[in-house]
C-alpha cells in the first residue's frame, strides 16, 4: 500500500494516475498531440485517461497531418464500444468561431465569408461557422441564375444571431446597399457646382433622365436638356449612352443632384438683344399654339411669341389656330426682346400696314358713319367703323337732355347705332363718337322762356335726400333743393311728393354753362 503524503485519500499507483489526469467535460475545447495515424484516423492524446478519435477528412489537407502535430479539438463524447474520445477538429473550429463572434460581432457586423452550398430559400456561407444567406438577401436586384455565386466570397452584413440555436443569418444586399449609400455620401461631397462630369443613361421619364455618375445617380430635367424646346427626353438621349453634363445643384442633406447638358454650351440668349433688333423681320417655325398666342422657333434654344392681339389688323381672333398651325414656317416682326426674362414678342399683323395709319385720308371729323356696336359698358358705346377700328361715343355723349343712367338703356350690343365723328387720334388708336351730336343743341332754344321768377309746369322724375328733380314740359330737367321746398313737406319727401306727380315751380336760376336749373316750390301755388 502506498500513501501520498499530499492526498491521503489516494492509496493506489492507479489512483494517482488518474488524478493526474484532466477532468474534460463534453462540448469542451482542449489541446491535443497526434501520435498515431491509422488509415483514415488520427489517435489524438488530449491528456485524458484515454486518448482520442479524429477523422482526417476534418482536415482541409489530410496528407498534411503527421506524428507530432498539436492540435485544438472538440471533446464530443467516450464511445462506449472502444472506449476512447469522440473528437472533431472542425466542430471545435465552429465553437471558436462562434465565441468570437459572439464576443466581437453584433448585429450589423460586417463579416467576410464564401458561399458553399445552396439549400431551400438561399445558401449557406461559410464564415468560420456556418451562416444562411437567404435568396433575397444575395443581390440588390432580384437574381435569375443563384448558381452564379456558388463558390465565391463576398462580404456580409449580420443581420440575424439567433443565440439558444447558435444560428446565423448574412445578407449580401444589405453590404451592397450600405456601399452605395457611402459611396452616395463620399461622391456628393466631392462634387462642385459647375462641375463637368460623365455619367451614363441610365433611366428616361417624361420630365428628365437619371443619369449614373459612377455611384450616384443625378436627375437630368427635361428643361435642361436643350436650349431649344424638347418635348419628350428621348428626343435627345437613349438608355446607356455615355454623355458628359454640368453639375447645376446639389442637396447634400436629402443627397441629390441635378444635373445640366445644355448648359455646357453656351446660351444663345447671351446675344439675343444684339441679333434680334425691335422692328426687324424675322422667319421662324410655329412650335406650339396656345390660346393666347403662338410660339415661334427663331433658332434652336430661341423661341417669340406672336400674342392673339398681334395677329391681324382687322380680322377679329378667337383663337390663333384660325391663323396659324404647328410647324408651319411664319415671318413676323420683332416687337420686344427682353434677354433677363428671356422673352421676345413678335408681331404677325405688323407685316402689313396698320388700317390706323391711313385712317384720316379715309375718315373726317364731322363725317356721319353708321356701325355695329360691339360692346356696351357703364361708361360708353364701342362702335365698329371698319374692320379693326372702332369708335367710342361716350355716356355724356348720348343726349343733350336726357339723364342716361347705363348706355344699354339706349342701345344693345350687336345693334346697329348711327353717330358722328368728333375726333380722330390715329397716334393713339382712338375714335371719338356722339349721337346727340347729330341733332342742334336744344338747350339754348329751351331755356329762352325760363326767366328767373316765372311759373312753369313739371313733372317729379326723382326724388333724393336733398331736394326732387323735376321734368319740365319743355323736356328739360330741373332740381328743387329741399331749401326751396316748404317745410313740412322738406322733412319728409318721400312721403309728401310721389314719382310723376305734376308740380307747378317757379325759376330761380339757370346755369347755361353747367346746364342745370334750379327751380323752387316756395310760392308758386300763390303764383299759380
Amino acid at each position: 500500500m502506498f500513501t501520498d503524503k499530499n492526498n491521503p485519500k489516494a492509496t493506489t499507483f492507479a489512483e494517482l494516475y488518474a488524478q493526474t489526469l484532466k477532468s474534460i467535460k463534453e462540448g469542451e475545447i482542449v489541446k491535443g498531440k497526434v501520435i498515431s495515424i491509422h488509415g483514415r484516423e488520427a489517435v489524438v492524446d488530449i491528456g485524458y485517461k484515454s486518448e482520442g478519435i479524429l477523422q482526417l477528412d476534418e482536415f482541409n489537407d489530410p496528407s498534411a497531418i503527421k506524428v507530432g502535430n498539436e492540435i485544438e479539438v472538440l471533446f464530443e463524447s467516450i464511445d462506449e464500444e472502444s472506449g476512447m474520445a469522440v473528437l472533431s477538429k472542425r466542430k471545435a473550429e465552429r465553437q471558436k468561431c462562434w465565441d468570437d463572434l459572439v464576443t466581437n460581432a453584433n448585429e450589423g457586423s460586417v463579416v467576410e465569408g464564401r458561399i458553399f452550398k445552396k439549400v431551400r430559400g438561399g445558401f449557406m456561407v461559410d464564415i468560420g461557422m456556418e451562416a444562411f444567406l437567404p435568396a433575397s438577401l444575395v443581390d440588390v436586384k432580384p437574381v435569375k441564375n443563384l448558381d452564379q455565386y456558388m463558390g465565391q466570397a463576398f462580404q456580409f452584413v449580420i443581420v440575424k444571431i439567433n443565440h439558444k440555436r447558435k444560428n446565423i443569418v448574412v445578407s449580401r444586399k444589405d453590404y451592397l446597399e450600405r456601399e452605395k449609400e457611402a459611396t452616395r455620401s463620399r461622391m456628393v461631397k466631392q462634387l462642385t457646382i459647375g462641375q463637368v462630369v460623365k455619367g451614363r443613361v441610365k433611366n428616361i421619364t417624361d420630365f428628365g433622365a437619371f443619369i449614373d455618375l459612377g455611384g450616384i445617380d443625378g436627375l437630368l430635367h427635361i428643361t435642361d436638356l436643350s436650349w431649344g424646346r424638347v418635348s419628350h427626353p428621348s428626343e435627345i438621349l437613349n438608355l446607356g449612352d455615355e454623355i458628359e453634363v454640368m453639375i447645376i445643384a446639389i442637396d447634400k442633406e436629402n443627397e441629390k443632384v441635378s444635373l445640366g447638358l445644355k448648359q455646357i454650351t453656351k446660351s444663345p440668349w447671351e446675344h439675343v438683344d444684339q441679333k434680334y433688333i425691335p422692328g426687324s423681320k424675322v422667319i421662324g417655325r410655329v412650335t406650339n399654339v396656345v390660346a393666347y398666342g403662338a410660339f415661334v422657333e427663331l433658332e434652336p434654344g430661341i423661341e417669340g411669341l406672336i400674342h392673339i392681339s398681334e395677329l391681324s389688323w382687322t380680322k377679329r381672333v378667337n383663337h390663333p389656330s384660325e391663323v396659324l398651325s404647328a410647324g408651319s414656317e411664319v415671318e413676323a416682326v420683332v416687337l420686344n426682346v427682353d434677354r433677363e426674362s428671356r422673352k421676345i414678342s413678335l408681331g404677325l399683323k405688323q407685316m402689313s400696314a396698320s388700317p390706323w395709319d391711313t385712317l384720316s385720308e379715309r375718315r373726317q371729323v364731322g363725317e356721319v358713319i353708321e356701325g355695329k356696336v360691339r360692346n356696351v359698358t357703364d361708361y360708353g358705346i364701342f362702335v365698329e367703323l371698319e374692320p379693326g377700328i372702332d369708335g367710342l361715343i361716350h355716356v355724356s355723349d348720348i343726349s343733350w337732355l336726357k339723364k342716361v343712367n347705363h348706355p344699354s338703356e339706349i342701345v344693345k350690343k350687336g345693334e346697329s347705332v348711327k353717330a358722328k365723328i368728333l375726333s380722330l387720334d390715329p397716334q393713339s388708336r382712338k375714335v371719338s363718337l356722339g349721337i346727340k351730336q347729330l341733332t342742334e343743341d336744344p338747350w339754348p332754344r329751351l331755356t329762352q322762356s325760363l326767366t328767373t321768377g316765372s311759373l312753369v309746369r313739371g313733372r317729379v322724375t326723382k326724388i333724393v335726400n336733398f331736394g326732387v328733380f323735376v321734368e319740365l314740359d319743355n323736356g328739360l330737367e330741373g332740381l328743387v333743393h329741399a331749401s326751396e321746398i316748404p317745410h313740412n313737406q322738406a322733412e319728409m319727401l318721400e312721403s309728401s311728393f310721389r314719382i310723376g306727380e305734376t308740380l307747378h315751380v317757379l325759376v330761380l336760376h339757370v346755369d347755361n354753362e353747367n346746364r342745370k336749373i334750379a327751380l323752387s316750390l316756395k310760392g308758386a301755388r300763390e303764383n299759380y
